[in-house]
């Protein structure tokens, strides 16, 4: 099969299943990863032939794309804050939203400090792993009840060649943390069982609900634990920054303030939606 077959088959297959756009995007990053090819190349040569090999991989991708499942899961490896993360599906997708968390933290640091630095519910890594980075002097602890994602995060760190300590830890269970934070970074389960109808195919079938949900009765559980923990391992100039649910910024503003945070920000994401909030005793 020639590139402009493959190209043809590959619309025709998926066209009525996603927009455009995103299957430009979706064939530009299939033919890097699997022929090393830009977007110029494969336009130049549609005529070249694809090795039997790197076609079965394509076919499988595209039978994979059919059933929604995630492009990253299918590729085993994304992008966070310019750094390179492996991905399996016992974590989260990391998401654009997540990367203006980080960046707000790191224009609120100094990176030549020496900072201590908690990241709850760690996931892929990409938090911990993308401060501890971007702040060399930085000491980063990142916890996670799951331990499959951790083995994940502990890879991540590696191959990022970022010094990070991991924790199994239940959070909910918690009762105290054992050291003092400087900054205390979370983005927990916040989405309620009420919200999946708005949640697309190849987040509720593929990615894992320990890790996105939480109960309609109690969508707080989270932030209150957090906003505990934190009020007893903050430093005194300590920051403590989350992202949440766009639906309930204002009772977790609230939640914050009547754990005695006096200074609470809230910050819109890129889409104009409350997505974070920063929070100091």
């Amino acid at each position: 099969m020639t590139l402009k077959e493959f190209k043809e088959h590959f619309f025709k297959r998926l066209s009525p299943l996603y927009p455009a756009q995103e299957l430009e995007s979706f064939f530009r990053i299939l033919m890097e990863t699997y022929l090393g090819l830009s977007s110029i190349d494969v336009h130049l040569n549609p005529d070249k032939k694809i090795k039997l090999k790197k076609l079965d991989h394509l076919l499988a991708a595209l039978e994979r794309l059919v059933h929604f499942e995630p492009l990253q899961y299918i590729l085993g490896q994304t992008e966070f804050y310019g750094l390179h993360f492996t991905l399996n599906p016992n974590v989260l997708i990391p998401r654009p939203e997540t990367e203006e968390l980080v960046e707000w933290i790191l224009k609120d640091t100094d990176a030549g400090a020496h900072f201590n630095i908690l990241d709850i519910g760690t996931g892929s890594g990409c938090i911990a792993v993308s401060l501890a980075k971007y702040l060399p002097l930085a000491s980063v602890a990142a916890l996670d009840v799951s331990e499959d994602a951790l083995t994940l995060s502990a890879h991540n760190a590696e191959l990022n060649n970022a010094e990070v300590h991991f924790l199994q830890q239940n959070i909910l269970e918690t009762k105290a943390l054992q050291k003092s934070y400087d900054i205390i970074v979370s983005n927990p389960p916040y989405v309620r069982n009420l919200e999946k109808t708005e949640i697309e195919v190849n987040v509720l079938d593929y990615e894992p609900h320990l890790a996105l949900f939480v109960e309609d009765h109690d969508a707080l559980i989270f932030y209150r634990k957090i906003a505990e923990l934190a009020k007893g391992a903050l430093s005194p100039k300590g920051r403590l920054y989350v992202e949440i649910n766009q639906y309930l910024a204002e009772e977790t503003q609230v939640l914050f303030k009547e754990f005695g945070f006096n200074e609470v920000e809230l910050r819109n994401d890129f889409a104009g939606k409350p997505r974070m909030i920063k929070a100091s005793l």
